[in-house]
């Protein structure tokens, strides 16, 4: 069985680690706070205080880190202790200019890079559920995705582009920031209008816009605005009622505003009678 090392012991990092354990795997560890390193000792884990030694003997390097300069900086400092022919998987959410940039670096090396950010929670990575992209060499992606496919719930290929992997991953991120800042804004409204979080929560139970996401993004692609199933100049009628709704209720809403003044420049350029994703357009 291959000798794996994995870089960087945080929440998703360490359960990772647990889950290879479990599975008889040998595991070397390291993180730059040591001691998070040394608790996955008492799981079998071997922890290494200095990376370059973490990574000795490692056909295979996980690596979990912050972002591209940390990557980056680790990578170098454990280069020396590296295997020939030695690959490297990056789960960090990353740039994609960062992830393309890493591909051509280590592959001057004689070491293969492979950018897999993973859609998985710490919980998900102790089960091996949730998803991970990959995109790249297929070859590569081919070689690894035994391996990696045990690691998640699903792994989705994107195809020989180096960079999509991560590229998709922050839009995916965007969408999820996006949902949280307008629950915090439905709540705040709710507040504002004396409703309890927890009737805005049996509201949800009860009617799941979410199932809506799949056919709203097909219409959006599409571009058709011609056929409304809800005008702008409406839309913004109602967004006007929520925005003086929260004001009187002194609550701060995060999203609304922003939303509100796209739909008054669309509405300037013509488009009130359109349906209201008309504001949408400019990003297909």
């Amino acid at each position: 069985m291959q000798m794996k090392a994995f870089l960087g012991m945080g929440l998703l990092g360490s359960n990772f680690v647990k889950a290879m354990l479990k599975k008889g795997e040998t595991v070397q560890v390291w993180n730059r706070t040591v001691q998070k390193a040394k608790v996955l000792e008492a799981s079998g884990a071997r922890a290494f205080d200095e990376v370059s030694a973490a990574v000795k003997g490692a056909q295979v390097i996980h690596v979990t880190l912050k972002d591209d300069v940390t990557v980056d900086e680790v990578l170098e400092a454990a280069a020396s202790g590296f295997e020939p022919g030695v690959t490297i998987v990056d789960h960090t959410t990353t740039s994609a200019k960062g992830a393309i940039q890493r591909v051509e670096e280590w592959k001057s090396k004689g070491v293969t890079y492979l950018h897999a950010p993973v859609f998985m929670g710490p919980q998900n990575a102790l089960e091996s559920t949730g998803y991970m992209l990959v995109s790249g060499d297929q070859a590569v992606i081919g070689r690894l995705q035994p391996e990696l496919e045990q690691m998640t719930g699903k792994l989705i290929n994107l195809g020989p582009e180096n960079g999509k992997a991560a590229g998709i991953k922050l839009t995916g991120n965007l969408f999820l920031i996006s949902l949280t800042a307008g629950l915090s804004d439905a709540l705040a409204l709710a507040k504002a209008h004396g409703i309890a979080a927890s009737e805005i929560v049996e509201l949800f139970k009860n009617w799941n816009p979410g199932a809506m996401v799949p056919a709203r993004l097909q219409k959006l692609t599409e571009g058709k605005f011609d056929n409304p199933s809800w005008e702008l100049d409406m839309a913004r009628k109602d967004a006007g009622l929520m925005l003086n709704a929260a004001r009187e209720g002194g609550a701060d809403l995060v999203v609304l505003p922003g939303i509100a003044q796209a739909m008054d420049q669309w509405i300037a350029k013509g488009h009130g009678s359109d349906d209201w994703s008309v504001i949408a357009s400019d990003s297909i």
